[in-house]
């Protein structure tokens, strides 16, 4: 059976499903494929920030930091339920750079684009001030700014509901293989990863946005004469048992000139990362290294009174970071700026998307379309930046208002329970308690505040179909399940499937 569209997209990462959204929203037809889970790549092991990129103004960015600082008030305004402000507190050492130019950076960062939700800057001074008690006494001195905290994972998750509340196709566990130009269309060769049978797709332009697989993924397609080079870099976070008390997060200047952050996590937890080295390896086997371990540890040691090690590791996870070709020996130095190439042969486009971030995937999308105008007349204009995310239509446009009323329609939940539905689900809540009044509504309970009638919406709506899934992308309780839990969470799993099978 062959489908066809308008655009097909290769890569379920926040790019991929951000261009899917907006696409579909401006009345085109819209497929898309991802080879295993939606964001099981690179776009949920990222230090899951919104942010402009304070570092970023020492290479002189300036318009890449303007336009992350826009869309971090943007996407607050879209999806408040899945980001949060945060404030980060710089420690200083006049060594590392000159204290001016320290508020220089700030001030650029304050001023580059209009604020609506977040503090200015400040200058700290740590003696009898809590942010400071954590740090080794030789840190005197420090800076406040505030950028924003968000479940990488779940932005992802919302984008794909909006593509297919849009009438977008989302095809998870589904491999590309081939793109063949035929004379009409694309022709587009896939796998069922489960069934393992083949089946095709017909689309007028192809999208490219496969993160670090792009060029693999490019070696399938024909015919192309697009050439382009890449760079990969690895990026690894560990977490912790929480390091201090408050919900504020710290930016370490390391030595070597690169930065690490130290983030709440989960309420229990500091999220440590990220490292910046060249990856040569499988793309499909990424893990942390026992150097990368060493370098965080060290990190922290220098400017935190109470010592890590290795040992002290509970979690961590690592991704493979798709970044513009450079001449530049460290990964780090290299623009996170995004490249758009399109290539048109036989008025069937291909379009490869090199780069981005976390924060930028709603103007990557935005320019995207832009390219693709002059195949697509009719369509739609710009839409996104005013439009929440699915859950993140809030009475008021207040999340706190939200929780608080959740909270209190729902008193009967825990409050731990409550509070994580409201920040995951956001008003999509309301479609998982449907008929539910009580603890016992919510069906069997799996483990840690994991009930039968969460896991039925998420296999239901969100595409989930493994206990990783589940745990890591879509609910974060990957960090309390032993490995008992998680085999009894499998076996439900499956158990859920061939009832659904069976009353299908």
């Amino acid at each position: 059976m062959e489908n066809d569209s308008d655009i097909f997209i290769i890569g379920g990462g926040i790019n991929g499903t951000a261009i899917a959204a907006d696409a579909a929203g401006r009345g085109l037809s819209v497929s898309l494929c991802e080879k295993n889970d939606l964001a099981s790549g690179t776009s949920s092991a990222s230090s899951k920030l919104i942010h402009g990129g304070l570092r970023y103004l020492e290479f002189y960015e300036f318009g890449l930091v303007r336009s992350a600082l826009r869309e971090r008030e943007i996407l607050l305004g879209r999806a408040a339920h899945l980001i949060s402000p945060l404030e980060f507190v710089l420690p200083y050492e006049k060594h590392l750079r000159s204290r001016w130019l320290v508020r220089l950076g700030l001030f650029f960062y304050d001023h580059l684009a209009k604020r609506n939700y977040l503090p200015a800057s400040s200058g700290l001074k740590f003696k009898n001030d809590h942010r400071g008690t954590a740090l080794s006494p030789a840190l005197k001195t420090g800076f406040s700014y505030f950028d924003c905290f968000a479940d990488d994972a779940r932005l992802v998750i919302a984008n794909a509901l909006l593509a297919k509340n849009k009438g977008a196709e989302i095809l998870t566990r589904t491999i590309f293989l081939s793109a063949k130009r035929e004379k009409t269309a694309w022709k587009i060769a896939l796998q069922d990863a489960e069934t393992k049978k083949n089946f095709y797709r017909q689309a007028k332009t192809l999208i490219n946005v496969s993160g670090p697989w792009v060029k693999a993924v490019h070696a399938n397609i024909s015919p192309s004469d697009l050439t382009f080079d890449i760079e990969l870099d690895k990026g690894s976070h560990i977490v912790v048992p929480k390091l201090y008390e408050g919900n504020f997060a710290y930016v370490l200047q390391n030595r070597d000139q690169r930065i690490a952050f130290v983030i709440p996590f989960l309420g229990k937890y500091s999220l440590i990362g990220t490292t910046d080295s060249k990856f040569f390896a499988n793309l499909d086997t990424v893990k942390i290294a026992e150097i990368e371990e060493e370098y965080l540890c060290k990190a922290i040691n220098y400017y935190f009174k109470n010592p890590i090690t290795k040992q002290n590791i509970l979690w961590s996870y690592s991704g493979v970071r798709c970044l513009q070709a450079s001449h530049e020996t460290r990964t780090a130095n290299i623009t996170r700026d995004y490249q758009l190439l399109i290539e048109n042969k036989s008025d069937l486009p291909l379009l490869t998307v090199i780069g981005g971030k976390l924060t930028t995937h709603r103007v990557l999308a935005e320019a995207t379309l832009k390219k693709l105008g002059p195949y697509f007349p009719k369509m739609g204009g710009s839409w996104t930046a005013n439009q929440p995310l699915p859950g993140g239509d809030f009475p008021k446009n207040d999340f706190s208002y939200f929780l608080t009323q959740f909270k209190q329609a729902f008193s009967w939940l825990p409050d731990e329970i409550a509070t994580r539905y409201a920040k995951n689900y956001g008003t999509r809540v309301n479609i998982l308690l449907t008929g539910v009044n009580n603890l016992s509504d919510l069906g069997d309970h799996i483990a840690h505040g994991l009930y039968q009638k969460e896991l039925e919406y998420l296999i239901h709506y969100e595409w989930a179909k493994t206990a990783e899934d589940v745990l890591w992308r879509r609910t974060k309780l990957g960090m309390l399940f032993s490995a008992e839990e998680i085999e009894k969470l499998e076996r439900y799993i499956l158990t859920t499937f061939q009832n659904a099978k069976l009353s299908s």
